[in-house]
């Protein structure tokens, strides 16, 4: 029988996620050090493969005239005005533990949203899936969005806390607390592995 379930892969990308040269977001990539978010993340991929549950990779990652970007706010336009997170470039790509492998799909999108301006819904439903693992950075961005996308589309909604981090770890308390359990069930990695075991 053909899985149900699908692990989403939120945005884990170098410009994100880790500190350094490349990187467009350091109150972000502080929080994901400090909450042991990749090594989290990492654990929760592994699981995934070894159970056999389907891996989507998502990324921000924009084509050289960034006229595909469905997001048009002005803090999207730092992106075409500065050159960044073009499809290809170092910032754009996955960190290393997270890469996606062979057979596991990635999905470039040009907003927050994993949904919009992508063929992600409509793969998703192609392969039978009702049930979407999410996990991710921003908490408030992406995983947000998308986890209120996917419940309003009549998929069951899936959010592992420890995958995610916010600039602000208010906000990401805030997320987890209030607002994402509105649109489906925040779990653990813990609960989540146990769960494919």
């Amino acid at each position: 029988m053909p899985p149900t379930t699908v692990l989403l892969m939120l945005d884990y990308q170098v410009a994100l996620a880790q500190e350094g040269d490349l990187c467009l977001a350091p109150p972000l990539a502080a929080q994901v050090r400090e909450r042991n978010v990749l090594t989290t993340a990492k654990r929760v991929l592994e699981a995934a493969r070894a159970s056999d549950v389907p891996v989507f990779h998502v990324r921000l990652a924009f084509d050289p005239t960034y006229r595909l970007r469905t997001n048009r706010l002005k803090r999207f336009d730092a992106y075409p005005d500065n050159g960044k997170m073009l499809a290809g470039s170092g910032e754009a790509e996955f960190v290393a533990d997270l890469a996606p492998v062979d057979g596991e799909p990635v999905v470039d999108k040009g907003c927050v949203n994993a949904f919009i301006g992508t063929p992600l819904r409509d793969v998703l439903a192609a392969e039978g899936i009702t049930h979407v693992i999410l996990g991710g950075i921003a908490t408030h961005l992406v995983v947000e969005s998308t986890a209120r996308h996917a419940s309003d589309c009549g998929l069951q909604v899936s959010i592992v806390e420890d995958m995610c981090a916010a600039p602000d770890p208010t906000v990401h308390e805030f997320a987890m607390t209030k607002t994402l359990p509105l649109f489906g069930t925040v779990t653990t990695a813990d609960e989540v592995i146990g769960s494919w075991a």
